[in-house]
């Protein structure tokens, strides 16, 4: 069995938020293949299914993001699976909205959800991670994590999380630069397979003991396109009083 976890944090308040779109993902898969209605267990709402002719067990912990781990954890244990077994899709801060990586293990980078996931599952599980871009302020990051995505998010998220869906077959096969591609591709970008990062020179890596909101305050914030389609979009997400 593979379990795929989104993490958010749960209730209506938070479902359009951009840090909830892991659970958002999770939602998309379930759309798209056969699963079972969502049930609670494991202090999660949980969906049991089968994508590649492999059994899949879907899991948004209720919890809240900073105990993630402590949901996807006793599901892990109840059904004796190892980190290898687990999938954990979440926000990221530098990567532009509409971006996407997937890797193996890694540091936490600031982020709770993860941090918590490494305490009770283990390190070297896959994470993918869903860009949902800085908002190029550092005053402006807690209420760009934590508020709703715009109206102009539409342009990305949606395909974004539609070839996802598609795709999640790629998922579960552990054909990872091919869901890249796919991604990209249905982005408007150019195939392409990320580069395998030196040693020392992981840029994931941010100081221990800060949070994902609070490190990216003090993060030098990545740089945005200037012309083109991405940088119309930025500013219309941007460019005016916000969300």
């Amino acid at each position: 069995m593979l379990i795929i976890a989104g993490l958010g944090n749960p209730g209506g308040k938070y479902a359009g938020n951009r840090h909830n779109i892991g659970f958002m993902a999770v939602d998309a898969i379930h759309r798209r293949h056969s699963f079972s209605p969502w049930s609670k267990k494991f202090r999660a709402e949980i969906a049991e299914g089968e994508i590649a002719g492999e059994k899949v067990l879907l899991i948004k912990p209720q919890t809240f993001m900073n105990l993630s781990g402590e949901s996807v954890g006793e599901a892990m244990r109840f059904y004796k699976l190892q980190p290898a077994d687990l999938v954990a899709i979440y926000d990221e801060l530098d990567l532009l909205p509409g971006k996407a990586r997937l890797k193996t293990g890694g540091g936490h980078g600031g982020h709770n959800g993860i941090k918590s996931l490494d305490a009770h599952c283990g390190k070297e599980y896959r994470r993918l991670r869903l860009g949902i871009g800085h908002p190029g302020v550092k005053e402006m990051v807690q209420n760009h994590v934590l508020g709703d995505f715009a109206k102009a998010d539409k342009v990305w998220l949606e395909p974004l999380l539609d070839a996802l869906a598609d795709n999640a077959d790629m998922l579960v096969r552990n054909e990872d630069s091919q869901l890249m591609n796919k991604i990209a591709l249905a982005l408007g970008g150019k195939a392409e397979e990320e580069k395998p990062r030196k040693e020392g020179k992981d840029s994931d890596k941010k100081p221990a003991g800060q949070s994902h909101i609070r490190q990216a305050r003090n993060n030098n914030q990545p740089k945005l396109p200037a012309t083109g389609p991405m940088a119309d979009m930025l500013k219309k997400m941007f460019g005016g009083k916000g969300d």
